[in-house]
């Protein structure tokens, strides 16, 4: 059993308190349920208590002393943050084809020359589980050194069933072997596999017949998402995809509305996904309809930001009562990178949301994007004891100091696992 973890006298504790049933939207986006002087008390990995100083301090005065405590003076103390949309699990880099937007080449044209999604598939189903196992490890430790606590990680650079299968097996033995949660999604409808160009609805049939019943028979995904984009699957082609997966008790997710406009966030509403993700060319409609349905908007500036589009409207998503959320998109080809908190910061600069609602959308609308809602995104009595301290005294200072990792200490179900920003040996992969 671990030691107690008592976190003292922060300048500003963000609890995000009574969301856990449904995600925040409009106007509760910036509400915090902030607590100056705030200090929480971890035991058996749950909080046990979150509240001013004087009063945990007065609680548990006997049992001082038998606690690891952590002086979070001048520090903002928020929950560990959650990447509800994230590709892990892959082989590969694709820097050359960053140098080939910036001479003018489209993220449709270098998919469609053979480069893209192809191009890390190729390399996926060549490398061996181990590499996958150990490169994806690395990552994870990046993404905790960043305060992230809890990652959705996807299928979908195989689109074969032994590749796909490699990289679900992958998943389940980080989630085993790595302090971070890593939740699975089944992603076999990430593109056209390059054997059925010409013939999409033959690949449709192979994922819902044959792939989709697997992936469910061996427990490896918890969702369901597809790429509804035009040149890749139609509205049609992904409903067909999504209700198999429905059927077979897999939660629908859905990349929508990414490059053109095509009722993707439409369709996410009618098939009650819990999620839409992208939405950069969502329609006004679309979003009134996941707003009304309670479909999550996970947004992903750091992917426009990198692909040189415009961002999502975030700030019109808010305002029409879509809860929204955050994500890096971590993958080789649109968004390398794993730092949450600098797609926290684009947010801000690029979407129109303010520092307080980017917080709630990297914890506990993250959280429910992932039907998580329950267990963490926020510092309550009896969730997980996750928890990230920044080293900054306020959470408009985390977003006004933008580009900087200001992660210091990071707790994950009631253990210290990042200390002064580095990671606690014992974590690390050897």
């Amino acid at each position: 059993m671990s030691k107690a973890v008592f976190i003292r006298n922060a300048a500003q504790l963000v609890t995000l308190k009574g969301s856990s049933d449904t995600p925040r939207v409009r106007a509760e986006m910036s509400e915090l349920g902030m607590i100056e002087n705030g200090s929480i008390w971890i035991e058996d990995g749950t909080i046990q208590a979150a509240g001013t100083d004087a009063k945990l301090a007065a609680k548990y005065k006997p049992r001082l002393a038998e606690a690891e405590v952590i002086d979070a003076s001048g520090k903002l103390v928020t929950p560990g943050l959650v990447d509800p949309h994230t590709h892990l699990v892959f082989a590969g880099s694709r820097e050359n084809e960053f140098n080939m937007r910036l001479q003018g080449a489209t993220y449709m044209e270098i998919m469609n020359a053979g480069g893209g999604i192809h191009a890390t598939t190729r390399a996926t189903k060549a490398a061996a589980r181990e590499e996958l196992f150990h490169q994806s490890y690395q990552r994870l430790n990046q993404f905790l050194r960043h305060g992230v606590t809890t990652v959705e990680a996807k299928s979908g650079y195989g689109m074969d069933w032994e590749t796909e299968l490699k990289q679900l097996e992958v998943a389940k033995q980080l989630n085993e072997r790595h302090v971070i949660d890593v939740v699975p999604t089944f992603m076999g409808a990430h593109a056209i596999p390059e054997d059925y160009k010409g013939r999409p609805d033959e690949f449709v049939k192979l994922l819902v017949e044959e792939m989709i019943p697997k992936v469910a028979e061996l427990g490896l995904a918890e969702f369901n998402d597809v790429f509804c984009e035009k040149g890749v699957f139609t509205p049609e082609q992904s409903r067909v995809i999504l209700e198999a997966g429905k059927r077979h008790g897999l939660i629908p997710k859905i990349h929508a509305d990414e490059i053109e406009p095509y009722e993707g966030a439409e369709l996410a509403a009618e098939v009650r996904a819990i999620s839409a993700d992208h939405l950069l060319k969502a329609s006004e409609q679309g979003m009134k309809a996941m707003a009304e349905k309670g479909v999550v908007g996970v947004l992903l500036p750091g992917t426009a930001y990198f692909l040189m589009a415009e961002s999502a409207n975030g700030r019109k998503m808010i305002d029409l009562g879509v809860p929204v959320a955050l994500s890096t998109d971590c993958n080789p080809g649109s968004s390398p990178t794993v730092s949450l908190p600098f797609i926290m910061n684009l947010g801000c600069l690029k979407m129109g949301m303010t520092p307080a609602e980017v917080i709630t959308a990297a914890t506990i609308n993250a959280a429910h994007a992932i039907n998580r809602g329950h267990e963490i995104g926020s510092l309550e009595v009896g969730k997980k004891g996750d928890v990230t301290i920044f080293n900054v005294e306020n959470y408009m200072k985390l977003q006004y100091l933008y580009g900087v990792n200001h992660t210091d200490t990071v707790v994950k179900n009631g253990q210290v696992v990042v200390r002064g920003g580095h990671l606690v040996a014992e974590f690390s992969l050897s």
